[in-house]
């Protein structure tokens, strides 16, 4: 029976918009696919197969998250394609660090109202972001919800990646006298946006189109909405050459404080030194100086500059550093690991 009602799109769902806004994206998503994918976009579910000639003891990693309140900076911009690298990115990092290599990627995006370029946009940066990592963009879930969402929309994702049995990294194997080598971030990644917004837009009165002069020519709103690097490669350099890579922290929410320890031995205790951390993006003394933050509360908060933390015997620090930097990222030696209980210090 065929017939026309409109009743849906009247209470704000119109399920025709959404059908031709993923029709606009799919030969991106499709340019993610590679061979272990078996089902075509548009499927209840993803079928992914894997390679048992690659993977002997395989082990599946996963992770969820969200972007968070980054979202509303997105809004406030009207920009909206960096948060699909944002969550795509962020994701990939929180596997990477059990040595997972990233294999394929779901998205939702639940949304008040349908609406273009807003849809394509995001699901277009999730596309470029899986496609420049060699992931595959499964599938994913759109759902229009004007009671629920009102204007706005929100962004959550799942990473799935495989790493043999053998080769997961726990940071068991942290010992005193290893070195904490960390990877330069370009902004707050995808954390620490509540607080932003609070000293930024509602204490020291910026709009996101004002252009202090300690972001070096960005406005506020670019700096915000620096995508969320990811440091897969420079991972799996350090796994495709055997370096003693025996613990990651991604840092994310809590900073130092609070991502270190998730991974340390019951024995150990690490000390950074802020003095060594590399050159935190401006956007970060632009909060501290805008809000009066005290530092410490800073580093517990925001990544301050170092987005991913390795930990390496010390007789490989430069070569962990030589990996990292040839892989496309800044790094320096900034902590040690020393005999202790699982506490994390930062010495200012």
């Amino acid at each position: 029976m065929e017939g026309k009602s409109e009743a849906y799109k009247e209470a704000g769902v119109d399920i025709d918009l959404a059908t031709q806004l993923l029709k606009n994206v799919k030969g991106r998503i499709a340019s993610t696919r590679t061979p272990q994918v078996l089902a075509p976009i548009g499927g209840f579910g993803g079928l992914y197969r894997i390679d048992l000639t690659r993977w002997k003891r395989p082990v599946m990693v996963v992770s969820v998250d969200g972007v968070g309140t980054k979202l509303m900076i997105a809004q406030m911009m009207e920009k909206f394609d960096t948060v699909g690298h944002d969550i795509v990115n962020h994701c990939i990092n929180d596997i990477a660090v059990q040595g997972a290599t990233p294999v394929y990627f779901l998205d939702y995006i639940g949304i008040g109202k349908m609406r273009s370029p807003l849809y394509e946009d995001v699901l277009t940066g999730c596309a470029d972001a899986c496609r420049a990592e060699g992931v595959c963009l499964i599938g994913g879930e759109s759902a229009e919800m004007p009671g629920m969402y009102g204007n706005d929309f929100d962004l959550v994702g799942c990473i799935t990646g495989i790493v043999e049995e053998d080769q997961i990294i726990t940071g068991e194997k942290i010992r005193p006298g290893h070195v904490a080598l960390a990877i330069g971030s370009n902004g707050l990644q995808t954390n620490g946006f509540s607080l932003a917004r609070k000293v930024l837009f509602e204490k020291a009165g910026y709009d996101v189109k004002d252009r202090p002069a300690c972001l070096q020519g960005k406005s506020v709103g670019e700096a915000l909405l620096e995508p969320h690097q990811c440091f897969w490669k420079a991972v799996k350099a350090a796994l495709d050459c055997g370096f003693p890579l025996d613990g990651i922290a991604h840092i994310t929410g809590g900073g130092l404080y609070d991502n270190v320890p998730r991974i340390l031995p019951e024995d150990v205790d690490v000390r950074f030194q802020a003095g060594k951390i590399l050159d935190a993006p401006p956007i970060f003394s632009l909060i501290r100086e805008a809000g009066g933050i005290d530092p410490y509360e800073m580093y517990r908060v925001f990544n301050m500059g170092a987005g991913m933390v390795w930990f390496v015997p010390q007789e490989k620090a430069d070569e962990g550093l030589a990996l990292i930097r040839n892989a496309g990222f800044r790094a320096m030696a900034i902590g040690e690991v020393l005999p202790g209980s699982r506490k994390v210090e930062v010495v200012l």
